[in-house]
């Protein structure tokens, strides 16, 4: 059965999802279901960095972790399998983001670079960006080293995202990339978060954590003018 999560807060001629195991990242099924050609959907080279792609007519993959278009009628889109999928979203502006941030891309603040491409190179306003947060493996069960606390920290400043007790950290991917969206001007109404932790949930999803090694990807998809028959 697919798993498909179409957040509430997009508008009408914008198509934006987040996939369970399946269909996952398998993109004829996601050409289908969003009703665009499978050679009009374009995914990054992932290497968890903080380069931010701006994509028009040439959809060769190149390396990046997040992904930026205002041509409508491509699909742009990022997987994962516990890390934090992230789309983006200015009607004004008519631009859309895709961001892929596992603790690495938190750290280098790649969310907060793919705004200030939005903001410096689009024109957008801070206000009208809406921020749609995919499934990740939550505080509940993403436990790391204190130098990754403390990266992140830095990056992101105060805020309720990790805990410490019993003898681990447990880092709280989402909520550090939400503070850091609000740091930006990001209005908190404007920011939506899935309640669903990928490591709790390996039926539905696929978690490098739970599986303790490789394993499948899951993704997040968004696209202007992809307007369903």
């Amino acid at each position: 059965m697919e798993r498909i999560i179409s957040p509430e807060l997009f508008g009408y001629g914008l198509k934006a999802i987040f996939t369970g195991k399946t269909p996952g990242v398998d993109l004829r099924r996601i050409a289908r279901i969003v009703s665009v050609e499978k050679k009009n959907i374009y995914m990054p080279i992932q290497r968890h960095t903080d380069t931010v792609s701006i994509v028009d007519a040439d959809l060769t993959p190149k390396v990046a972790d997040a992904v930026v278009t205002r041509t409508k009628g491509i699909l742009i889109g990022v997987q994962t399998a516990d890390c934090v999928p992230m789309l983006l979203y200015d009607g004004g502006a008519h631009v859309v983001a895709a961001v892929h941030a596992g603790w690495r891309g938190t750290a280098s603040g790649i969310l907060r670079k793919t705004i200030s491409v939005l903001t410096d190179r689009f024109c957008s306003s801070p206000s009208q960006i809406t921020i749609a947060i995919g499934p990740s493996i939550r505080g509940c069960c993403y436990s790391v080293g204190d130098e990754v606390i403390e990266v992140v920290k830095k990056a992101t400043g105060k805020g309720d995202f990790f805990r410490a007790g019993g003898g681990k950290n447990c880092l709280d991917l989402q909520s550090a990339n939400k503070y850091q969206a609000l740091s930006m001007g990001i209005s908190e109404k404007n920011i939506w978060l899935s309640p669903e932790c990928t490591h709790c949930l390996p039926d539905k999803y696929y978690s490098y954590r739970f599986a303790k090694g490789p394993t499948g990807r899951q993704g997040g998809f968004i696209g202007m003018g992809l307007i369903s028959s």
